[in-house]
């Protein structure tokens, strides 16, 4: 089955708790929630007192994307915070592999992201440690940004490459993933589609997610 996991960064922050519980009730597989410093990408989001207190209110999995530098001295915060997935880029961490440690170490299932210009290859040797692996389809920093279409070859090289290695951590897409895309992406590899504007902005949250089942078969 391929997981839709909703951006919080699309929803409406006037009514946040309300937002989630929709998606929740529309029978979204988990919350994906991006944090953002300013430095590493070019805007400001959340911290981890938010995803506390998110934690409090929904049961589904929250998959933490932190683009952010430096992320090591955040990795306990948010662990603790409730994340169940913790996810930092390989272009922020100096060293890959201690950061995959220390998230697992604090409680929280490792995963690693690559922006649109990084080459899977970059991940070879990390592939074996992660429990996800995260595409950039878009450039990271803002929502509602087009799918950049080489993400379908990347995807494909991605799936060749665990396959090769024989480990199966998810593959995880985030950025203009759509309805009229969604199937494309799925079919080429990917686990976890992460829809931001797609799913906050339609007017019927449960209905848009009976359809992306359709579509994937779910």
């Amino acid at each position: 089955m391929t997981k839709i996991a909703p951006s919080i960064l699309s929803a409406d922050f006037m009514r946040l708790g309300e937002e989630i519980r929709a998606a929740e009730e529309a029978g979204a597989h988990m919350l994906h929630i991006d944090i953002m410093d300013g430095h590493f990408v070019p805007n400001i989001t959340i911290g981890y007192s938010i995803v506390e207190s998110i934690r409090k209110i929904t049961d589904l999995p929250l998959d933490v994307h932190l683009m952010i530098d430096d992320p090591d001295k955040y990795v306990r915060n948010f662990s603790e915070a409730g994340a169940d997935f913790l996810t930092v880029h390989a272009e922020a961490s100096v060293h890959l592999h201690r950061s995959v440690q220390v998230i697992r170490e604090h409680g929280s299932k490792p995963g690693v992201s690559i922006n649109p210009a990084t080459p899977v290859a970059v991940l070879e040797n990390i592939i074996a440690d992660v429990d996800l692996i995260l595409l950039m389809s878009v450039n990271p920093g803002f929502g509602g940004q087009k799918f950049i279409p080489m993400t379908i070859g990347k995807i494909k090289n991605l799936k060749t490459m665990l396959t090769a290695a024989s480990v199966t951590p998810f593959i995880e897409i985030d950025g203009g993933v759509k309805i009229d895309n969604a199937k494309e992406i799925a079919d080429a590899g990917a686990d976890i589609l992460v829809m931001g504007s797609a799913f906050f902005e339609a007017k019927d949250y449960r209905k848009t997610m009976e359809k992306l089942n359709e579509i994937l078969g779910n």
